[in-house]
């Protein structure tokens, strides 16, 4: 029998730290792919542990996790508003804030509107639905799950909408994590700012200024724990999940996984084309945010890393960064808008319900609008999607079906919404803003 001896394996050790030692891709990697060994290990399906045994041993490995999202959400709200109202007066130039904001929320706009048409024109392609027979079920499904369906405004009730966009109260706002008025909010106080003497408005930049650091500060803390969040919550996604219900939907995770890669390679085109910039270089560079992203399943929770991957790694103004990273983890929400592009019509399919051209349109409409200014943490779009559902005429209870494969596909659609505020970031300040010899001060 051979033994391996002790100064093999110190050698061994040593090599493994050497590897991954200020590596947090590669961490977070490992991680992800342990947490799911785990998870499939103490899962029901493998039958080690009993179901309450699995579930109570899932919370505890998904501590560190949740540990994690709080610590880092905890931030959020102080960071997106400071780091706006920095963004918008580093430049102190109307025109060029204009020009910066019209630029931004176009690009995010056309690009949430395209996604929702890829997954629609997918699912159409596809058919996914139609692979999934539930007989009986079905009218149980609809009878027993309880799934509360938001109604769209109507258009009478528009201007009320619009004016309770602008917070009333500020801090109940930033309490509720509101965080379309909190950016609002943020941009009235940065234009006010502007319009002051530059020594007036000073003491305030500068205690923003202090701020912002201290919330980056605590993000530098956070982020030690993130290989063994990523762990912890891989475990318990796959515990509880397990693979029967991936499989039963395998050809709807399929379409969604397909639609999402189709808009990843857009970007990647968009960067090749418009940007000048080689995809495998942007991929490269990001690899940590996004593995991050697809981990956490929360823009709000990489935000700061993906403001510090924009000024570091792409080498983006820190004022654009500032700007356009919060402002896209607010709106920009295309990964999103696709999957409740794809998931609609998968369900109209299921429940045989056929949908118009109008029924398309009126999908695309709703995805881009609901996604604009929805939270940025995990879960929302499923609340989204109940909506619209019953816009087209399909039970909202029909959401039941693909809460069970909601949390793997969130993370997924996370990773293409903060790659796209990424590209648009890059895009911002290549393109629009030009050469770095006209910086804006900052």
């Amino acid at each position: 029998m051979t033994t391996v001896s002790p100064n093999t394996l110190a050698a061994f050790s040593g090599y493994l730290n050497r590897l991954v030692e200020g590596k947090l891709w590669l961490q977070v990697l490992i991680g992800m792919m342990l947490g799911l060994i785990v998870g499939i290990a103490i899962g029901p399906g493998a039958g080690w542990l009993k179901l309450e045994t699995s579930i109570v041993v899932g919370n505890w490995l998904a501590f560190p996790g949740r540990l994690f999202l709080v610590a880092i959400q905890m931030i959020v709200v102080p960071l997106v508003f400071a780091s706006i109202i920095k963004g918008l007066t580093g430049g102190a130039d109307p025109a060029t804030l204009k020009q910066l904001g019209l630029w931004v929320s176009g690009f995010f706009v056309t690009t949430t509107a395209i996604a929702a048409a890829v997954g629609i024109q997918l699912a159409l392609l596809v058919e996914p639905g139609s692979y999934l027979e539930l007989g009986d079920k079905l009218a149980e499904l609809t009878a027993d799950a309880d799934v509360a369906a938001p109604t769209a405004p109507m258009l009478r009730q528009l201007p009320e909408v619009v004016i309770h966009l602008l917070p009333a109260n500020p801090l109940n706002a930033m309490v509720e994590g509101q965080m379309l008025q909190i950016v609002l909010f943020a941009f009235v106080i940065g234009v006010a700012l502007i319009s002051l003497p530059s020594a007036t408005a000073k003491p305030m930049l500068d205690l923003l200024g202090s701020l912002q650091e201290v919330c980056m500060a605590v993000v530098k803390f956070a982020m030690k724990l993130a290989p063994f969040a990523v762990f912890g919550l891989m475990a318990q996604l796959t515990s509880r999940t397990g693979w029967q219900t991936l499989i039963g939907l395998s050809v709807y995770v399929g379409t969604v996984l397909l639609g999402l890669l189709a808009m990843l390679v857009l970007y990647m085109v968009f960067l090749q084309l418009v940007v000048r910039m080689k995809p495998r270089h942007f991929l490269r560079d990001a690899r940590e945010l996004l593995l991050l992203a697809f981990s956490t399943s929360s823009s709000a929770a990489v935000m700061p890393l993906s403001m510090k991957t924009a000024v570091e790694k792409f080498k983006v103004r820190s004022n654009v960064a500032e700007f356009v990273i919060p402002l896209g983890a607010t709106i920009n929400m295309n990964g999103t808008a696709l999957y409740q592009a794809v998931a609609a019509v998968f369900l109209a399919q299921v429940f045989n319900v056929d949908v118009s051209i109008g029924g398309l349109v009126l999908i695309v409409a709703m995805a881009v609008g609901a996604s604009i200014g929805s939270p940025a943490t995990p879960g929302v779009g499923i609340v989204i999607l109940a909506g619209i559902l019953g816009s087209i005429g399909v039970p909202p209870a029909g959401v039941a079906l693909i809460i069970g494969v909601d949390r793997l596909l969130d993370m997924c659609r996370t990773a293409v919404n903060v790659a796209g505020d990424l590209v648009a970031s890059v895009f911002v300040d290549r393109r629009v803003l030009g050469p770095r010899g006209e910086e804006m001060p900052g």
